[in-house]
């Protein structure tokens, strides 16, 4: 399918039809949007900045195939449209705004650290609510979950991950998302378009400049009310939520959400860097032709170190009590005690059914359950020295002991 859609649009672009641009195509974005929800209210357009760098790089550097261009080009409207009937859903609920998110639970650390695996556990505990792929992608108002099955938008995510496993089946063994699953925050930034989906997808060099420069107070501000909208149901429940990424905006983090509690979860950055650098490149090849695995491997040493370095210049002047440090081999050891001694340190119970539940979660999801990964530093660029060297600070604050 892929294969055909690529030899059919090579095959109109030699007889002379031209590629449309990205940035040409910014009215028509915002008014297909507009006409497929039947809203007009994107709320603060202060967006269309960061879109008016984003579209251009897609023109100008990105290297998307055919197919890469259909799912930018798809993605693009479902943002947009997510963003509208977000808008719309505070206009009807203005109350939701008014709540309070208390005492959130944070999971930092680098990727394939065992942040999604505590992810999955922790989402385990009833009194616990994480945010729902399906729900992240098309934010709303949770229905009760007899309902899930009939709803457009969980189809319409159920849909878009079976295609993108069916194209990679081997990414199943490095992330397995699904619709009904807890997934990254990141969705909830894709509305401000401030986010590193975007250069992980494509190669947007100028994008990931600007990006990288910009004040995310607004974007975490939309953030939390965002949460609050998809919560509204049940606020009472803690919210649990994981991205690598909040560890290079740990300071705005705190500011917008002043009583966080933080797991940052460690592992040996030699061994995780190649899995990342591995993933980066499954991704990036489902959009682009000819991905660099050289460029890849040095842009993701500098972002993670970088953002490493970040999140602990943050901690030496936060308040300890909020932090909360959990290695790797601690949570493939005993998940169960570890998340016990974790919720111990600040002071939430952990009831028997909640333990109940991650006993059958870890059981029923050993590692490799999906396959293995294989990749190899060399491959990326990468050296054993280099990457020691790199994280050095980080590996001799947390005690973060190599990997065979």
């Amino acid at each position: 399918m892929v294969r055909l859609f690529n030899q059919t649009q090579r095959l109109l672009e030699r007889v002379g039809r031209r590629v449309p641009s990205f940035a040409r195509a910014e009215v028509s974005l915002l008014e297909a949007a507009r006409k497929a929800t039947g809203l007009d209210d994107f709320g603060d357009m202060s967006f269309l900045n960061a879109l008016r760098v984003l579209l251009p790089a897609y023109d100008e550097e990105a290297r998307l195939s055919p197919f890469g261009r259909m799912m930018v080009n798809q993605e693009l409207a479902g943002i947009l449209k997510s963003r509208l009937c977000t808008e719309h859903a505070w206009k009807q609920r203005p109350e939701v705004l008014e709540a309070s998110i208390h005492r959130p639970i944070f999971i930092l650390g680098l990727p394939r650290s065992g942040t999604t695996a505590l992810h999955h556990l922790l989402a385990q505990d009833p009194g616990n609510q994480v945010l729902e792929y399906w729900l992240g992608a098309a934010p709303g108002a949770r229905p009760p979950r007899g309902e899930w099955a009939d709803d457009p938008r969980y189809k319409q995510a159920v849909r878009g991950l079976r295609t993108m496993y069916y194209l990679d089946p081997s990414l199943k063994a490095i992330h397995m998302m699904t619709a009904e699953g807890p997934d990254e925050c990141r969705h909830l930034f894709l509305q401000s378009f401030l986010d590193h989906t975007f250069d992980h997808n494509a190669t947007i060099a100028s994008y990931t400049k600007w990006f990288e420069r910009q004040d995310m107070r607004p974007a975490y501000a939309r953030h939390r009310d965002i949460l609050k909208l998809i919560g509204s149901g049940q606020p009472e429940r803690r919210w649990v939520l994981k991205y690598p990424a909040h560890m290079r905006n740990l300071r705005v983090l705190l500011e917008i959400y002043p009583d966080a509690c933080i797991v940052q979860t460690h592992r040996d950055p030699a061994r995780v860097l190649p899995s990342v650098c591995s993933l980066v490149a499954g991704w990036r090849g489902l959009y682009e032709d000819g991905v660099d695995s050289h460029t890849i491997g040095r842009w993701q040493l500098d972002f993670l170190s970088e953002m490493i370095e970040e999140a602990m210049r943050v901690r030496e002047v936060s308040k300890p009590e909020q932090f909360h440090d959990l290695h790797f081999q601690e949570l493939v050891k005993d998940p169960v005690g570890a998340l016990r001694r974790m919720y111990e340190y600040f002071g939430f119970e952990l009831s028997a059914e909640a333990e109940r539940r991650m006993q059958i979660w870890h059981r029923e999801n050993p590692q490799g359950k999906h396959g293995g990964h294989s990749y190899t530093a060399e491959q990326f660029g990468l050296s054993q020295a280099e990457m020691r060297e790199r994280f050095r600070r980080y590996s001799e604050r947390f005690q973060v002991t190599s990997e065979s």
